[in-house]
């Protein structure tokens, strides 16, 4: 049985194929369209699902949508009626989208799936979960877990901001949930907005501008803006807010509170600016621990499944396990609403149809790698297209060369397998670098991603010497969990390095490996498993031996504002488009001095700043 899974109409559309309660494939609709967050009906995500699977739609049995329309109308609706005359102007705008479009979404869901089969019944084939249901079962049902705390926390769906509740098996239930306008999604947005930062894009921005700073202002944020209760459940004072009546996420009163106005984008970032980051942070990781630690003792199950956006937050679940909180943590890779996709799907086929679990010790989503793969042949025919020049090297001498190259300082471009599903490079789509170089961490940012200086890099690991290099002793596939580079592989810092501020600290070498440490010794780790992604994996191995460092950069492949490159063709122009030495696409090797200058592009410019 074939179930296929849409998220679509608010950011981050995507499509999940399962059979069975096998997930077969999934990717985000951005991959294709090449618009980051394209909030489109996902057809070309959909188009790929059904040909990887060799089916057309009408050997679907049924297709579930990540949420449900009616009762996310009805929240609009009460929000305005209850904070008349306020929000008037937001009223103005969106209600006649939603009386054009939204209110009829499953009518316009049907009308779109008819573009694949024209015979396709919305009544009979078309099914609706809550958005908190969809992110639980996409928690959930791929884990590894028999039983376990699930936890879903993000801006909101319908009503929900938060969900938790208990997994056993084939059965999810929720047993609680807060509601909209009191959300730590919303919260960490708010701030994101305030920073100067795009909302549903930025809060990542913040997360990594926060170890910059100091906490200075969490205590004022706890004191005024959020009522925090002793299960980590809370209130939030809405006279701070605009998001439930205006056009902007902050209200004048928090711009008083803190004495100055949102940062204009792209503006200068000062250390005021990095504070408020981390104290955003602080006490984002507050609630979570409280959240985390009275769950856990109420359902006494200290395995925890988490989804939702603030799940991304992999500095806070780095912390939820090294604090001890639970036993045992799986997070969900694609813990946004493109997960929702899969979630849906998986919530109809174990939920509503009860149909049974089959539980991998690994978990059940492939490594990620749920998107397009391209065949020898083809990236051939691809690349002569596009006028490159190549060599295709066998297996261990495509890996010896680019080893070599790594081992050089070069930066390469790393195309392989199928494309990952979620919004980290594990090695599919990946730039890869040496990170024992004190410069490849800006030269990557500044010449390569055009991007913010301050921007960590993370580091990629075989999973048999994760606990040599960093204080963790656990998987990490999905590059979601921060841990601290192990002290001995630190550099001591002089006095002078030590009483630096901001984003000076970014040039002093911090360990060993500096491109991967950021300033405050941390690192978002990504194990490498040879089971999954076996050619990376020999790639790191040839690379220790050259180096006696088994650690490689791995960033996504891709520019500021562009989404990670999917065909052979995105990853040529984005080669051809920045400072990458080198890029391989399964067995083609390509150099840069080798190629048509003719072919360079201005990339800089070619994507819309997130």
């Amino acid at each position: 049985m074939y179930i296929l899974g849409i998220s679509a109409f608010y950011h981050d559309s995507a499509a999940a194929l399962i059979k069975d309660g096998e997930i077969v494939a999934a990717a985000q609709e951005e991959r294709f369209s090449r618009k980051k967050h394209d909030a489109r009906f996902p057809v070309n995500a959909i188009t790929y699902c059904l040909s990887e699977a060799g089916i057309s739609l009408s050997d679907v049995a049924h297709v579930a949508f990540y949420e449900k329309p009616f009762i996310k109308f009805e929240r609009l609706l009460e929000t305005y009626l209850a904070t008349v005359p306020f929000g008037f102007q937001s009223f103005r705008m969106a209600i006649p989208l939603w009386l054009k479009e939204k209110l009829f979404q499953k009518s316009l869901l049907a009308e779109e799936l008819r573009a694949f089969d024209p015979a396709f019944d919305g009544e009979q084939k078309l099914l609706f979960a809550e958005h908190h249901q969809s992110h639980a079962a996409s928690a959930f049902f791929p884990s590894p877990f028999k039983e376990a705390t699930v936890l879903t926390v993000d801006g909101v769906g319908e009503w929900a901001t938060a969900s938790a509740g208990i997994g056993r098996d084939k059965s999810l239930s929720i047993t609680k949930e807060m509601h909209f306008p009191h959300s730590l999604g919303l919260l960490y947005s708010a701030f994101t907005y305030y920073l100067g930062f795009k909302v549903n894009s930025g809060e990542y921005k913040v997360m990594g501008l926060a170890p910059y700073g100091n906490p200075v202002f969490a205590q004022t944020i706890l004191d005024n803006i959020i009522d925090v209760k002793p299960d980590g459940s809370f209130r939030l004072d809405q006279r701070y807010f605009n998001y439930c009546t205006g056009l902007t996420m902050t209200s004048p009163l928090l711009h008083k509170l803190f004495g100055t106005p949102p940062r204009k984008s792209e503006s200068p970032l000062t250390q005021w600016h990095m504070d408020m980051a981390a104290s955003i942070q602080a006490v984002t990781e507050y609630i979570m621990f409280k959240l985390v630690r009275s769950l856990v003792k109420e359902t006494a199950i200290r395995n925890l499944c988490l989804a939702g956006g603030v799940a991304l937050n992999c500095v806070a679940n780095g912390k939820i396990l090294l604090e001890g909180l639970v036993d045992n943590l799986w997070i969900q890779p694609a813990a946004g609403d493109a997960g929702g996709s899969l979630g849906a799907a998986l919530a109809a086929y174990h939920g509503l149809l009860d149909k049974p679990r089959i539980i991998n010790p690994q978990d059940s989503m492939h490594g990620s790698y749920l998107g397009p793969a391209f065949k020898q042949e083809d990236v051939e025919q691809r690349l002569q297209k596009c006028g490159a020049v190549f060599q295709r090297l066998e297996e261990k001498d495509l890996i010896n060369a680019v080893a070599d190259a790594l081992a050089e300082g070069q930066a390469v471009g790393w195309h392989q397998g199928r494309m990952e599903f979620g919004p980290r490079a594990l090695g599919g789509r990946s730039i890869l670098g040496d990170p024992r170089s004190p410069a490849m961490q800006k030269n990557l940012n500044l010449k390569i991603k055009y991007r913010e200086s301050f921007r960590p890099f993370a580091p990629s690991v075989p999973r048999e010497h994760v606990s040599e290099w960093f204080d963790i002793n656990s998987d990490s596939p999905y590059m979601l969990l921060v841990a601290p580079v192990k002290e001995k592989h630190r550099l001591a810092m002089n006095e002078n390095e030590q009483a630096l501020f901001g984003i000076d600290k970014l040039n002093v070498s911090r360990s060993s490996i500096p491109a991967v440490t950021h300033v405050d010794y941390s690192a978002r780790v990504q194990t490498v498993h040879e089971h999954s992604n076996p050619h990376y994996y020999k790639l790191l191995k040839a690379f220790h031996e050259r180096t006696g460092c088994p650690v490689l950069v791995n960033t996504s492949f891709n520019v500021r504002g562009e989404p990670i490159v999917c065909t052979p063709e995105d990853s040529f122009h984005c080669f051809m488009g920045t400072g990458l030495d080198m890029l391989v696409i399964e067995n083609c090797l390509l150099r840069k001095p080798l190629q048509n200058p003719a072919l360079k592009r201005d990339y800089r410019e070619s994507f819309e700043l997130d």
